[in-house]
């Protein structure tokens, strides 16, 4: 059953739940007092990685080649999935299929890998990509901000239609993270 196909009636109250009949189907839905099927909640699933960068023209240590071990969290919000019978029931969406979409898209990608800037002198030689096995050059600033943004746009299209990516966060550091939040966009 669709979110938007829901047409649900409060059946009867005991002890602080409610049980939901569904119009269009027999069964029915117990749920907590506070809750209502449109309800929009929030779920996180936390990643690490191991990942080295420069940032080329830093004026800085930074601008030489170091490693971090990143943590990186993905919000995503949608509806819990009543649908008796489904194997979601009770989701939001499933931490695994958000664990695979990560894997896939970021982690295969960037875990152990060398990120440089595709324009800096050390990246055209072609001496790093030659001699090992997992360099990525990207058109961009590897910073924590530039990567985070990037890890943005690669989720926003995997993601299933049924979620939307509400937050990101990345820590480079145990004291240095950047942050990426829906509400704060205009």
């Amino acid at each position: 059953m669709e979110a938007n196909d829901l047409t649900m009636r409060l059946f009867k109250r005991i002890n602080g739940w409610m049980l939901v009949r569904s119009a269009r189907e027999s069964s029915i839905f117990v749920a907590p007092k506070c809750f209502t099927v449109s309800d929009t909640i929030r779920v996180t699933k936390r990643f690490t990685f191991d990942m080295a960068h420069a940032l080329y023209g830093y004026d800085g240590p930074c601008k030489n080649i170091h490693g971090h071990t990143y943590h990186l969290a993905v919000t995503v919000a949608g509806v819990i999935n009543i649908q008796e019978g489904h194997p979601e029931l009770g989701l939001v969406v499933d931490f695994s299929e958000l664990k695979e979409i990560t894997r896939q898209i970021i982690l295969s990608e960037f875990d152990h890998a060398l990120v440089l800037k595709n324009d800096a002198p050390y990246s055209r030689d072609g001496f790093l990509p030659e001699h090992f096995e997992k360099v990525l050059l990207v058109p961009f600033q590897p910073s924590c901000e530039n990567l985070l943004m990037h890890f943005h746009r690669l989720l926003m299209e995997a993601l299933p239609a049924r979620v939307r990516l509400v937050a990101l966060r990345l820590d480079e550091t145990p004291t240095s993270y950047a942050e990426w939040r829906m509400e704060d966009q205009r």
